[in-house]
């Protein structure tokens, strides 16, 4: 999903960071999705660990992933009050469907239904 091109002016770090960005922004990555590693990325892509770690300090600066230590790095709520909201909302209703053992393919019918009602 990550592809660095060595013979670019922008530095590795930069592509890193305006890729995870960029897939942030578009709700390809959502909110809560747990990064690879640093390690895991920089073996990956064949760059040094620093390379990948400074995308992420600067990600994490700019308040869109968090590090939770030994829990990761994860994609941070959006820094839109209203998408923030939403965001946590949903993240608050799958860890309740899960807590109650709902699949996830009825809760998001549920939801489904929850806002075409709201909408009429």
């Amino acid at each position: 999903m990550i592809t660095v091109h060595p013979n670019s002016g922008i530095p590795p770090y930069e592509q890193i960071r305006r890729q995870l960005q960029e897939l942030i922004h578009t709700g390809q990555l959502l909110h809560g999705t747990r990064l690879p590693t640093v390690r895991r990325l920089a073996a990956d892509l064949g760059l040094a660990s620093n390379t990948v770690a400074r995308a992420y300090r600067e990600l994490e600066s700019d308040g869109i992933v968090e590090t939770r230590g030994r829990a990761g790095t994860i994609v941070a709520f959006s820094n839109d009050q209203a998408r923030s909201d939403v965001e946590m909302a949903a993240a608050d209703f799958a860890a309740l469907t899960r807590r109650l053992g709902v699949q996830p393919t009825h809760a998001i019918q549920m939801v489904e239904i929850a806002l075409r009602e709201a909408t009429a």
